[in-house]
């Protein structure tokens, strides 16, 4: 949300990738209500979150890091 009244929802990432690869698209959303409801959205989401530690991933399971390791091979043509 900018300034309480503009919001941008969509798929776009600040990196080369996104800006130069990906098909990817944001709505501007000119709505001062419309931005409030999206950032109580967001606010919710945070409260069903979980912070991810260096604890908690040393405690993942050697199939979730396998699958993991071999996705980020594959991300440059993902």
């Amino acid at each position: 949300m900018i300034d309480d009244a503009i919001a941008s929802v969509g798929s776009a990432n600040f990196d080369i990738r996104s800006f130069k690869l990906n098909f990817e698209v944001n709505a501007f959303i000119y709505d001062a209500k419309i931005a409030q409801q999206l950032t109580a959205a967001f606010d919710e989401d945070v409260t069903h979150s979980q912070l991810l530690t260096p604890a908690l991933i040393k405690e993942q399971g050697h199939w979730l890091r396998f699958k993991q390791y071999f996705s980020r091979l594959l991300s440059p043509i993902l």
